[in-house]
């Protein structure tokens, strides 16, 4: 049986990530332990050193995918999904692009994909059910948090709205009462019918402005009466 011609894929986004078991020399380790388990022929070890995985327009990757598509290579091999990218959008392009067909394997140390049997297929399919699940739920339980503390009074990050500041804790908003003023006379002019630019232009007549020293548009205003 012919071996499978194999390119390894390796990435590191600081040299911090050694203290957690992802440096180079540790990927290195696996990728060939595992080319030796199950004979594989290592063509290629490409390694993007420094890379973060919010893009794929990589050096090495995109060496990597080029040997692919080029036909030096059956098998892409990484040691973790998340080594090729944290994008379930990104991991779904390069299936449909490269590995659904079956021509081509994807091959994960970790995760135990091999994209070359229909088991290995599923896993790598629930594997992206799973990890789109997670993203969104953790959206979730985080604007839900963020929702819960700004009711509260908290802060939630960011600069302090119009009309608040960060308190001595740094973590509680209070009242800034000249700028509660503004938004109390923009909320009158509204609920007496004023259009948000009208309330815009009344506000710079009176001489209340943003705290940029520059006259309210419409959207300021509309994130004050809101």
């Amino acid at each position: 049986m012919t071996r499978a011609r194999t390119v390894a894929y390796l990435r590191v986004s600081t040299d911090k990530q050694a203290d957690r078991g992802v440096s180079l020399d540790a990927q290195r380790a696996k990728v060939d332990a595992y080319a030796a388990l199950y004979d594989l022929e290592l063509v290629a070890v490409e390694v993007d050193a420094g890379e973060s995985a919010g893009t794929l327009h990589r050096p090495a990757l995109e060496r990597a995918l080029a040997a692919l598509r080029a036909d030096r290579a059956d098998a892409l091999l990484v040691v973790k999904l998340d080594r090729l990218t944290r994008s379930v959008r990104d991991l779904c392009d390069l299936v449909e692009r490269y590995f659904r067909n079956g021509k081509r394997a994807l091959l994960s140390v970790s995760e135990q994909v091999d994209t070359r049997s229909a088991s290995g297929r599923m896993v790598l399919n629930m594997l992206t059910v799973i990890g789109q699940w997670e993203r969104e739920a953790i959206g979730e339980r985080t604007a839900a948090a963020m929702r819960h503390l700004a009711e509260q009074g908290r802060y939630t990050g960011g600069a302090a709205p119009y009309g608040w500041a960060l308190a001595d804790d740094s973590e509680t908003l209070v009242q800034v009462e000249a700028e509660q003023a503004v938004i109390a006379e923009a909320r009158t002019l509204r609920s007496g019918g004023a259009s948000l630019r009208a309330v815009a232009s009344r506000l710079a007549e009176r001489g209340m402005v943003a705290r940029n020293g520059r006259a309210f548009d419409a959207k300021q205003v509309a994130r004050m009466v809101a």
